[in-house]
């Protein structure tokens, strides 16, 4: 499961799949300067809960 941040750490689209996430970006003429993606499912700890560490975000650039 992927989240789509924007440059503000606003989550705008979350999918099972990273090509969507960037064919979301690209619809709405987002640049990669203007967001991240993280894996959430990588994230996830033992009780299913989200680990949303800014130092695990993966870097468009």
């Amino acid at each position: 499961m992927y989240g789509l941040y924007d440059k503000n750490g606003i989550l705008r689209f979350v999918n099972s799949d990273k090509g969507a996430c960037l064919d979301y970006a690209e619809l709405f003429e987002m640049h990669s300067t203007n967001y991240c993606l993280m894996d959430l499912v990588e994230n996830m700890d033992k009780e299913n809960d989200f680990n949303l560490d800014p130092n695990l975000v993966e870097n468009n650039n």
